[in-house]
C-alpha cells in the first residue's frame, strides 16, 4: 500500500515538473515581448523628439528630420518583428496567444493575449490627429511651412501610441508576476510531493543501521557458538582416543 501511495505522489510530481518547465519557458517568452515593448517605447520617444525639433526647424532641416522619422518608424517595425521567442511573437499580432497550463485540471491555465504595435496600428486614421499624423508621415515635411499644428497632431498621436505601449507593457508585467508566483508554488509543491513519497518508502537510516549491527553481532555469536561446539567435540574424541 505504501509503495503505490508513494508512486502516486511521485507520478504527480513528475507531471507537475513538465508543467513547471512550460511555465518557466512562458516567463521567458513574455519577458521577451515585454523587452520588445520597452524598446518600442524608446523609439517612439525618439520620434517625438524628432517631430518636436521639426516644429522650429527650417525647411531644409525638416527634410532631414523627415528621413530620421521614417528611419525610426521602419526600425520600430523591424524590432517588433524580431521580438520572437521559440517562434512565438506576442507583439506583432493580436492573433498571437500564449496558453500556459499549470496542472492537469482544464481550468488551471493562463492566457496571455498578443498585441500589435506596428507603426500602422499605433498611428491609425481613427482620429483627426492620427489621420493628420498618417498624412504627414508620408509627406515632405519641408512643405508644412509655418503651420505647426500638423506637427502638434503628430505629437498627440505619438503620445497616444506611447500610452498604448506602456499599458501593454504593464499587462505583460502583471502576467509575468503571476507566472513567477505559479512557478514558485509548483516548485515547492513538487518538493512536498517528493518528500512525502520518500517518507512512505525510504528506510530510516538510524533504524537500519541498528538492525545491521544487531545482525552482525548475531552472526559473530553464531560463529563463536559453532567454534565452541567444535572444540567440545574434539575434547570428547580425545577422551575416547
Amino acid at each position: 500500500v505504501a509503495y503505490f501511495q508513494a508512486k502516486g505522489l511521485s507520478d504527480r510530481a513528475s507531471d507537475l515538473s513538465v508543467n513547471k518547465d512550460n511555465v518557466d519557458q512562458a516567463i521567458s517568452s513574455v519577458k521577451s515581448a515585454m523587452g520588445g515593448l520597452e524598446s518600442a517605447e524608446k523609439i517612439l520617444t525618439q520620434m517625438k523628439g524628432v517631430v518636436l525639433s521639426a516644429k522650429s526647424s527650417t525647411a531644409e532641416e525638416r527634410a532631414d528630420l523627415k528621413e530620421q522619422y521614417s528611419t525610426l518608424a521602419k526600425q520600430l517595425n523591424e524590432l517588433i518583428e524580431d521580438t520572437s521567442y521559440q517562434g512565438l511573437n506576442l507583439i506583432n499580432s493580436t492573433g498571437s496567444n500564449l496558453k500556459v497550463e499549470f496542472s492537469e485540471r482544464s481550468s488551471a491555465y493562463l492566457d496571455v493575449a498578443g498585441v500589435d504595435v506596428h507603426m500602422s496600428k499605433l498611428i491609425t486614421s481613427g482620429s483627426a490627429a492620427s489621420s493628420q499624423a498618417t498624412k504627414l508621415a508620408g509627406a515632405a515635411w519641408s512643405t508644412v511651412s509655418s503651420n505647426t499644428t500638423k506637427f502638434d497632431d503628430v505629437l498627440d498621436s505619438l503620445a497616444s501610441a506611447v500610452t498604448t505601449v506602456k499599458n501593454n507593457t504593464k499587462t505583460l508585467g502583471t502576467n509575468i508576476a503571476l507566472l513567477n508566483t505559479r512557478l514558485d508554488f509548483t516548485s515547492n509543491y513538487i518538493n512536498n510531493l517528493t518528500e512525502g513519497s520518500g517518507k512512505l518508502t525510504l528506510a530510516d537510516l538510524n533504524e537500519e543501521g541498528a538492525n545491521l549491527v544487531s545482525l552482525q553481532t548475531s552472526q559473530q555469536l553464531g560463529i563463536q557458538a559453532l567454534s565452541f561446539a567444535g572444540q567440545q567435540e574434539q575434547g570428547v574424541l580425545k577422551l575416547f582416543g
